[in-house]
């Protein structure tokens, strides 16, 4: 079977159906309780060898450098490879069930584990709980992306990872499905209640038999010891007061823990090695049991401790756990709120015990338990289940409701609130009471899903030239206006009049348009936009102010923005970028009468870059803005994170002498962001940028892109004249085809050259820029290439221009009139000093063509024309600047003209 059918086959038979999700339920549960047993093996083995070494070796030297060197490496790992890894984890998936775009993949699941092995295996005060939650739920966002399912069903099976993890983390598979009901996804539905039961039973079984239990108890002891009358209730109301008391000192705790460990500018390996080996040198200080988190947990449930030890245990627990969870390290809070509720529990059943002598210390411990836990995380269901399915003592459940419970209202009334929602707002990510897509597209205008850019049709114009309009362009209708104000609409229905009424060919285009067109304006709802054109039986709206057209909107936009919102790709979702940080600068005299922006970063092509951005700067009288933008994790704040500046300041000083060189002012800046179009789109509204001349790799591997990311986000977002480079490979040796066999429409006479801009010095050898093919299809940005053309070509030595338009084999005879007008256009650019022809050439498609005569002529540089309209809307159809840039070794330039805004 060929890989085109065999992929049809698997998305035929992978659908969203329910048994496919409780299949895929079942694997998830499978992999997260696998991924969870190794997560305790591999740190209880560090821990085991960590503690036995700290018995050989010096106790206060081994620790601290155990916890400096594994919260180093985990730290590095976490930066480099998965920055999503650091910290809890159940924040991030709380955020990507909640619809924000927060990576969820293999690599995560994969850097977290490791990650948290080393963390926890470091003596670092945290638990494993929550890490096999975003592993299980990192794990499942990486199989959903095997299955070519909706938007829903992926967080479904996002929510069963998670709850799988919980489940075989904890053996207990109830605890996990409420964890995903009460905190994460807050769905009953039937669907996604059946999956998360199937995959976190899975789990938790699985889990089971390997031997990945969490809470090693010796349940004998703990049935014969826990007790409960009903004199017992007030003290048990007392604990789940100073439960809730605590957990809410500790909630605040571990949100300044994080700021204060902000403001310290340094990166996250060096802190995370300073949690570890402060956590080092405290444990070694304490008692040895505890050295061993598991060991100190089941020494104070098992009543072997007295009030002293406990208390001491609580205290340091409670201080080390937030200095290790501020730091970002990969690790959970579960244990640590297990071990502190087990520590508070055990101080007041020994108070109550010595008072009244009634009751049972180890009932309070394991009632602290679950009321610590409760308060912390917002989730007494959760909490109770937890601690009855891993004592599975019936006489726990009264005094673990009442604990809980009342430990959740005194730490909700006082922070109220999940404490994972908090931590997202640390990050810029809102996610409390997220709006449904309904009522976020509802919420949409107009403004928001408007083309800004719009072609229009003059009224005085004849209907043949109305028609040659239609013919060239994929729209199937267009504003009509007068004096720049919308005055009609034409379709190709109102075409049809012309034969109706044997019009004649020079008969005004008002004479057949739609009059009076509905119309909306920029604060009109989508809902509002829906009604008309289903009232009215209509394709497209212009969007005007007064009778002024600003944009059109259309179905297309409404079904795109629809997309945009079940993919998370809406603004309103997701985190916003923090602005960019400028970290250096440059400037020279502002004597231009324009800027260009050059975005460098590949020292190998950043010269050519330049060359060419000179070129153009010389032509226009431009200044060159020079930009180089360092990428931080949105973990941390552009402003308040250090970065190495040598290699950047090198190549910016670099450009600032060749701009001495030619003559040109020459300002530079490097900026810090999260997002590099973000930080581009910033340089062009504050330097008030004309043109920008970007690098592009010549393909783009995101699915639903043109360009790629940057380079989309920039075209679609920038009002400026964008030009788009992808260099050509240098041939060792070009073969030189004869002179033009064509008989050119016009040959521009040699007039003086402008001095050639010095070849790099690059030890690569440069493309080569003497060969000119200028594909035209019309449309308002083959004029911008063309303006272009004069400039660019005094890269090469012996420049030769050859304009071309593709036609189809029916066509009888091509359409000239474009190359006709081009080359005016090129005779009125008197700078202009090369020989330049005109020729159709015949093929079945655009790309075919183009890219024949590239490798049949031997072409140095293809010119096209991209933007909304012409080529760059046939690229969303076939994507054809990508199949030519990547069809030949040639240097491909692609221009966008100027959004008049």
């Amino acid at each position: 079977m060929s890989p085109p059918f065999l992929n049809q086959y698997i998305r035929t038979v992978w659908q969203p159906r329910r048994g496919l999700a409780i299949a895929e339920a079942c694997v998830i549960g499978l992999v997260a309780a696998f991924s969870a047993v190794c997560l305790k093996f591999g740190s209880g083995w560090l821990g085991t060898w960590r503690v036995h070494g700290s018995h050989v070796l010096p106790a206060w030297l081994f620790l601290p450098a155990v916890g400096l060197g594994f919260g180093f490496l985990a730290g590095l790992l976490v930066e480099r490879f998965a920055p999503e890894a650091s910290g809890s984890g159940i924040p991030h998936v709380k955020a990507s069930l909640a619809n924000v775009p927060v990576k969820l993949s293999w690599r995560v699941a994969l850097v977290k584990l490791l990650s948290s092995t080393l963390t926890l295996g470091s003596g670092i005060t945290l638990g494993r709980q929550g890490p096999t939650v975003q592993v299980g739920a990192a794990l499942a966002a990486g199989m959903s992306r095997w299955v070519p399912t909706s938007p829903d069903h992926r967080r479904q099976m996002i929510a069963a990872g998670a709850g799988a993890g919980l489940a075989a983390a904890f053996n207990a598979p109830i605890a996990g499905v409420l964890f995903v009901i009460e905190e994460l996804l807050q769905d009953l539905s039937g669907l996604t209640l059946g999956t998360a039961i199937i995959a976190s039973f899975i789990g938790g079984v699985v889990s089971r038999l390997l031997g990945g239990r969490s809470l090693l108890l010796n349940l004998e002891l703990t049935r014969s010891s826990s007790s409960f009358s009903i004199v017992e209730i007030p003290f048990y109301l007392i604990l789940g007061i100073l439960a809730g008391l605590l957990a809410a000192l500790f909630n605040r705790g571990l949100i300044k823990s994080i700021q204060i460990y902000r403001s310290f500018h340094i990166s996250l390996p060096l802190r995370i090695a300073l949690a570890g080996f402060i956590s080092g040198t405290v444990i070694a200080i304490l008692p040895e049991s505890f050295r061993d988190n598991t060991g100190l947990r089941e020494f104070v449930l098992a009543g072997e401790a007295n009030a002293p030890v406990a208390a001491i245990a609580f205290f340091a627990q409670f201080i080390l756990t937030l200095l290790a969870f501020g730091s970002g390290a990969p690790g959970g809070l579960f244990a640590p709120s297990l071990i502190l509720g087990s520590c508070l529990g055990y101080l007041i059943g020994v108070f109550e015990f010595h008072l009244f002598g009634l009751g049972s210390p180890t009932t309070y411990a394991l009632a602290g338990m679950g009321a610590f836990f409760s308060a912390v995380s917002k989730v007494p269901m959760t909490a109770i289940v937890i601690v009855f399915e891993m004592t599975t003592d019936f006489n726990l459940v009264l005094p673990l409701m009442v604990g809980s419970v009342t430990s959740y209202l005194v730490a909700d009334k006082l922070i109220p609130g999940s404490l994972y929602t908090k931590l997202l707002e640390l990050s810029g990510i809102c996610i409390e009471n997220p709006p449904p897509i309904e009522d976020t597209l509802s919420n949409l205008t107009a403004k928001d899903v408007m083309q800004r850019r719009v072609e229009t049709l003059d009224a005085q114009i004849s209907v043949e030239e109305a028609v040659q309009a239609f013919s060239r362009s994929h729209h199937r209708g267009f504003p009509v206006v007068e004096e720049s104000k919308l005055v009609g609409i034409v379709t190709q229905t109102d075409l049809l009049k012309i034969r109706d009424r044997n019009l004649a060919k020079d008969t005004p285009l008002r004479e057949i348009m739609t009059p009076q067109p509905v119309t909306v304006t920029p604060i009109h709802s989508l809902g509002n936009v829906l009604y008309l054109l289903d009232r009215h039986q209509i394709s497209r709206l212009p969007v005007v102010e007064g009778r002024r057209i600003i944009g059109i909107i259309t179905r297309a936009d409404i079904i795109r923005a629809e997309a945009d919102s079940l993919n998370c790709k809406t603004r309103e979702h997701g985190p916003q970028p923090e602005p960019s940080y400028v970290v250096y600068q440059t400037r020279s005299p502002s004597i231009g009468r324009g800027r260009l922006l050059v975005p460098v970063a590949n020292p190998e092509t950043a010269a050519t870059l330049l060359r060419m951005a000179a070129a153009i700067a010389r032509d226009r009288h431009y200044e060159i803005e020079c930009l180089q933008v360092i990428i931080v994790s949105r973990q941390s704040s552009p402003a308040e994170t250090p970065v190495r500046t040598t290699k950047s300041r090198r190549l910016l000083r670099d450009a600032e002498a060749l701009g001495k060189k030619w003559k040109i002012p020459v300002h530079t800046q490097i900026r810090v962001t999260h997002d590099i179009a973000h930080a581009i789109l910033e340089t062009i509204k504050e330097r008030h940028i004309d043109l920008i001349l970007m690098g592009w790799k010549g393909n783009t591997s995101t699915p639903g892109r043109i360009f790629g990311d940057v380079v989309d986000t920039v075209i679609r977002q920038a009002s400026c004249e964008i030009v788009l480079v992808k260099l050509g490979k240098s041939p060792q040796s070009r073969i030189q085809s004869p002179e033009f066999r064509l008989l050119p429409i016009a040959s521009i006479p040699p007039l003086s050259l402008s001095p050639h801009l010095p070849i790099s010095s690059s030890p690569l050898r440069p493309p080569q820029f003497n060969r000119w093919l200028i594909p035209m299809a019309g449309g308002p940005n083959a004029r911008a290439a063309i303006k272009l053309l004069p400039a660019l070509v005094t890269l090469g030595n012996d420049p030769k221009i050859r304009l071309t338009r593709v036609f189809q084999p029916s066509e009888s005879e091509p359409d000239m009139r474009i190359l006709e007008e081009a080359i005016r256009i090129l005779i009125r650019r008197r700078k202009l000093s090369s020989t330049v022809v005109a020729a159709p050439v015949k093929a079945d498609s655009v790309t075919e063509g183009i890219i024949n005569l590239v490798k049949t002529e031997n072409y140095d540089v293809v010119v096209l024309g991209a933007s909304r309209e012409g080529l760059l809307q046939q690229a969303m159809k076939g994507n054809i600047p990508e199949a030519i840039a990547s069809g030949v070794d040639s240097t491909v330039i692609l221009v966008r003209g100027a959004i008049n805004t």
